[in-house]
């Protein structure tokens, strides 16, 4: 994937992308960012595929700065940003917070989204989880803490999330050089700050009135984001769930095959829902 950058609302945004077609957009959650996606977005199917960074992390920590980056918001930047790159409508896919940015862009700007997919994500009142609560709660004690806590914190979110120690350490060795190359602590809490379940809830009533195509996929022994959120969440949107068995939080990381199928088949929904009789229309 090749990485690029455009100002946004004053904003340096953040991409990486691969392939070319119609527009999927992936969205990741905390603590991560585009790289989530790595495995998954070169087995997304002749599509353009762009993985969005969300502001306020990864490498665009130092943008999130005395600027909202609640959930909420990276909807509304999500937003901008597509009318900037000239994204008329795309197939959103979403991660953790990343699937919360996903059903509100869908709700607030229907128009943009021809189909949703989400997979271990924040919905309804799933969260904060008491993990990220906690550095909410305590920011200052971590803000002065010594070198090296931010990377001690996530390698134990990641112990919790993913099914292996290899995918552990190798999601560690990918992830945790964005917070140190910024801010580390300070922006680890600044994110956990800006969490306010506030912001789904908002949305959750209308998620069954969107009337779009949509999938969800879902690792059975997540501990962050349970299985009975999914299970919500399908019935919402009228989607079929596929369970993940042994699968954790971190299901791009550890099965990027299941979750490129789940994507590849809401693509081919979507293109036989906007098929006219005469041939398909393009949605970006």
């Amino acid at each position: 994937m090749h990485s690029h950058t455009a100002r946004v609302q004053d904003i340096d945004m953040r991409w990486q992308e691969t392939g070319t077609g119609d527009p999927v957009i992936l969205v990741h959650g905390i603590p991560t960012g585009p790289a989530l996606w790595r495995h998954v977005a070169p087995l997304i199917e002749g599509r353009r595929v762009l993985a969005w960074e969300m502001v306020g992390y990864g490498s665009s920590i130092p943008e999130g700065r005395d600027r909202d980056i609640s959930v909420a918001a990276q909807a509304g930047y999500l937003a901008a940003w597509m009318e900037a790159q000239g994204l008329s409508q795309a197939v959103v896919a979403g991660h953790d917070l990343g699937g919360g940015v996903a059903q509100i862009l869908a709700v607030r700007h229907p128009e943009k989204v021809a189909g949703l997919f989400l997979t271990n994500a924040i919905c309804h009142d799933s969260w904060p989880v008491p993990v990220v609560k906690a550095v909410a709660a305590t920011g200052s004690l971590l803000k002065h803490a010594p070198d090296g806590s931010v990377r001690q914190f996530m390698k134990l979110m990641f112990s919790k999330g993913h099914d292996t120690e290899a995918a552990r350490a190798a999601a560690l060795e990918v992830h945790a050089p964005q917070y140190e190359a910024h801010d580390g602590a300070e922006a680890f809490v600044r994110q956990t700050q800006s969490l306010d379940n506030a912001d789904t809830r908002a949305v959750a009533e209308a998620l069954p009135r969107l009337g779009i195509p949509a999938r969800i996929a879902w690792g059975v022994e997540d501990e962050f984001q349970t299985l009975d959120y999914g299970e919500r969440l399908a019935r919402d949107l009228a989607a079929p769930l596929r369970r993940i068995e042994g699968g954790r939080h971190f299901t791009p990381e550890d099965h990027p095959q299941i979750i490129a199928e789940e994507i590849n088949a809401l693509v081919r929904e979507v293109d036989a829902a906007e098929a006219p009789e005469t041939g398909r229309q393009r949605i970006g």
